[in-house]
């Protein structure tokens, strides 16, 4: 419970802490100049619209922003995209372009799992899955009589004048 909060919290700053990584790495690692135009023009402009899109589709699902918890789907991709965003940050000469590949592929499953998520919430209900929801039989069959403590009606009641 708690790390699906944690990372509830962590989609916005990831937005800016990921790019910046990928710059800072490129100065700790010692990468050449070609490197840093790479991480300049496609990398960090890459990750920062990828991470605020998928945070915006996250976020558009109702129980997300009502338990402001992710899902366990959002957990295992996000962890694994952002893990190998990181990885790349360190820029291993060998494993260079397998990560790259791999952080892309991460991305497009973060972004199908969002938007499966998203639409999965959002399709609209049938009529009989209502009709037989314990909760909704309950609450029809109540009588209409009966009236809770709390309940307070308010009646209003509408005077005529007239204009003479």
């Amino acid at each position: 419970m708690w790390l699906r909060r944690a990372l509830f919290h962590w989609l916005l700053p990831a937005a800016l802490m990921l790019p910046l990584w990928l710059v800072v790495g490129w100065a700790i690692s010692g990468a050449s100049g070609w490197v840093f135009l790479w991480v300049l023009f496609i990398a960090v402009p890459a990750v920062l619209v990828g991470q605020l899109v998928t945070t915006l589709l996250v976020r558009a699902r109702g129980t997300v922003r009502h338990s402001r918890m992710l899902s366990w789907w959002d957990v295992l991709v996000f962890t694994l995209w952002h893990a190998l965003i990181i990885a790349i940050g360190f820029y291993p000469e060998g494993a260079f372009w397998p990560l790259l590949l791999a952080a892309v592929a991460a991305f497009l499953g973060v972004f199908w799992v969002s938007l499966w998520q998203l639409f999965r919430e959002a399709r609209p209900v049938s009529l009989f899955s209502v009709a037989t929801d314990p909760a909704y039989l309950r609450e029809a069959m109540r009588p209409t009589t009966e009236r809770r403590a709390d309940e307070k009606v308010v009646i209003i009641e509408e005077v005529r004048r007239s204009d003479s």
